[in-house]
């Protein structure tokens, strides 16, 4: 299947499920759907991923059968919540700082130093983890200490104290999230170490469909996995402050004995195994689903989370890393390119695969110009649109 029908039985899919789960969720049931794109044998397929009463699992599963037959992969997982803690896998205190330690607000128990990242205003170092995790789902004040070990392995204010609580991306409850980070910025004399286990991070790229993935996290520590689901919308999850929907998610199954990540493990960025490059924010995990009976692991775009928060990661270079001013930059050069061809009706800037790129609207998907995949290190998205025509009446 081509990867646009996969989108449309996704879309039409979503519209059929959707409905019937936020009537049994306001029937006092426990119901979740969610849809993205995953790899059915070599080609593009739905990802379906449920959970509630059989009545509720028979439909779903019954509907993705009917519409996408043996290219829909379905699969009962549970409750999904926030990763924080799990009591059995301490972590001690550590100096310099790196990725993959505990840590937390004071009033939460445990969760992952994802990495350590900068602004363009001034080169402060700041931690990022989650919202859960930092902000302690968005109960937290501005300012709050942080503590490294988190507290449910032994840190305490003001011994362990590293930082405050200073950027939030809200967790929405009147429509859905694509993001639950955080930032910490970090006292004066506070080291860190940004390395990963495999070596610093080279910058940033959006997740692909079978992609092998890596992260350290406070609670199983270093794990690899595989991307089984992209663009995975609908995924409700359970917070201390109720059920909150995300869209545009990352799936990750583990590929080793145990799962991918476990409770304490949010956080943690995840980045590609091969490269370096970051691709998504660990937050949180099913109950099932993967195999063995395993949970599957769920992460946010890392462009999506970096544009967001206004921040880049410490020592990546910043060709690496484009933002909003790189797409600026990009757009100017490729309008003066393209101002001239009658065959393009606009260029912008969007965001595309949870990064900035630049959109070029053309007439004829049949006439497209000749264009490089990238500009200045900006991808361009090619959208046809047809003539573009004033709206008054005639």
């Amino acid at each position: 299947m081509h990867v646009e029908a996969a989108r449309e039985l996704k879309a039409e899919l979503r519209r059929e499920l959707a409905p019937l789960a936020a009537d049994r969720i306001a029937a006092g049931e426990h119901a979740i759907v969610a849809l993205g794109l995953t790899i059915r044998a070599g080609e593009y397929g739905v990802a379906v991923r449920h959970s509630g009463q059989p009545g509720f699992a028979d439909i779903v599963v019954e509907r993705g059968v009917a519409l996408a037959g043996s290219e829909c992969d379905i699969r009962d997982v549970g409750v999904v919540t926030a990763l924080q803690w799990a009591p059995d896998d301490l972590r001690a205190r550590a100096r310099p700082l790196r990725p993959g330690l505990s840590v937390a607000h004071i009033g939460v128990t445990a969760g992952t130093i994802g990495g350590f990242v900068v602004t363009d205003m001034d080169q402060r170092l700041r931690l990022l983890s989650n919202n859960h995790v930092l902000a302690d789902s968005d109960r937290a004040e501005e300012g709050s200490v942080v503590v490294q070990p988190g507290p449910a392995d032994g840190g305490v204010a003001p011994a362990d104290r590293i930082g405050v609580l200073e950027r939030v991306a809200p967790l929405l409850r009147d429509r859905p999230n694509v993001i639950d980070a955080a930032t910490a910025v970090l006292d004066d004399d506070v080291e860190v170490d940004l390395a990963y286990p495999s070596g610093p991070l080279t910058g940033i790229a959006e997740a692909d469909l079978g992609q092998q993935v890596e992260k350290a996290g406070r609670t199983t520590g270093l794990t690899r996995g595989q991307v089984t689901a992209i663009e995975l919308d609908g995924l409700t999850v359970r917070y201390p402050v109720g059920l909150v929907r995300f869209d545009d998610q990352i799936e990750v199954t583990g590929v080793g004995p145990g799962p991918f990540s476990a409770g304490g493990d949010s956080g943690s960025v995840v980045y590609d195994g091969d490269t370096n490059a970051a691709v998504g924010l660990l937050f949180a995990g099913s109950e099932r689903g993967g195999p063995g009976g395993q949970g599957l692991t769920y992460c946010n775009p890392v462009g999506v989370v970096l544009n967001e928060l206004g921040v880049r990661f410490a020592g990546v270079d910043a060709a690496n890393h484009p933002g909003v001013n790189d797409a600026r930059a990009a757009k100017e050069a490729l309008a003066i390119r393209l101002r001239d061809d009658p065959r393009v009706g606009g260029v912008g800037i969007t965001r595309w695969h949870g990064r900035y790129a630049v959109r070029v609207n053309i007439v004829d998907e049949s006439d497209v110009p000749d264009l490089p995949g990238r500009i200045h290190g900006v991808e361009i998205q090619i959208v046809a649109v047809g003539r573009v025509r004033p709206q008054g009446l005639s």
